[in-house]
């Protein structure tokens, strides 16, 4: 059986989950295709034949930090064959070392960031720490980028984070730039430190498009995600399949990338 990592999955609580889920689906004006409950991730992703699933929430504001990394690492502990969980942090918080120290004591294996959701700009000064802390602690961070209406986490302020904090592993969402490709790719490609996932990208593009935009950044720096709830894991993975990437640039992408970074032992 193929291996496959699904990086990108957000999962809410029960009792928010539908609510959670529409709220997303409204400040994207798009339909989600799912619920956001755990239940329905698993259900999902033994459908589509998913190994691992890398979940995560993000706090929109300090107080709810502790209880998110919990949640999720309560979830993985419950599922540990198929989840790999990452912690949120805030930039607001007042205690960023405890909130690293315990994701850390948690078992989570990166950060997830949120600009947009989270309400604030991905380089402003407040979030210095946070990369000065994941790259002491060697975290990954995920975060969201790109969004042509706004300029909260766009290649212009991701990029100049890569260059500062070197020995930061950071996974920039959607190729890189959620409607803004072109941008991204010129602005990353050539970023060592940099890596990117495909999810809620294949549907806005022509395969020829994503196939090119994934070789310019190297299927070694591609991982593959489906931004769950909003997409079927099975429409996303006939979408890659699609593109005609090779053999050995499917495996990077689906499972040997991620393996790699989160320190799944599956290469």
């Amino acid at each position: 059986m193929r291996k496959i990592v699904d990086c990108h999955c957000h999962v809410y609580p029960e009792k928010i989950a539908l609510k959670a889920s529409r709220a997303i689906g409204s400040f994207y004006d798009a339909p989600m295709r799912y619920d956001g409950r755990v239940e329905t991730v698993i259900k999902a992703s033994a459908g589509a034949g998913i190994s691992k699933c890398i979940i995560f929430s993000v706090a929109t504001k300090p107080s709810q930090t502790e209880s998110i990394n919990r949640f999720i690492a309560s979830t993985v502990e419950k599922s540990p064959e198929l989840f790999v969980g990452l912690g949120t942090l805030h930039p607001d918080s007042e205690s960023l070392e405890e909130d690293i120290a315990g994701i850390i004591a948690l078992g989570l294996r990166g950060v997830k960031l949120h600009p947009d959701i989270q309400g604030f700009k991905a380089d402003d000064y407040r979030c210095l720490r946070i990369y000065e802390l994941c790259e002491k602690n060697r975290l990954p961070v995920l975060i969201h980028c790109g969004d042509n209406r706004f300029d909260m986490d766009n290649p212009n302020r991701i990029r100049p984070i890569l260059d500062i904090y070197t020995n930061l592993t950071v996974i920039g969402a959607h190729l890189g730039g959620y409607t803004v490709w072109e941008e991204a790719v010129k602005a990353f490609k050539d970023c060592p430190n940099f890596y990117t996932d495909c999810s809620s990208s294949l549907s806005f593009m022509e395969p020829d498009r994503a196939r090119d935009i994934i070789r310019e950044y190297g299927a070694n720096k591609v991982l593959f995600g489906t931004d769950f709830p909003m997409w079927d894991a099975s429409e996303e993975l006939s979408r890659l399949y699609s593109l005609g990437l090779d053999g050995g640039e499917l495996e990077l992408i689906l499972y040997k990338n991620a393996s790699r970074l989160f320190g799944l032992g599956l290469e």
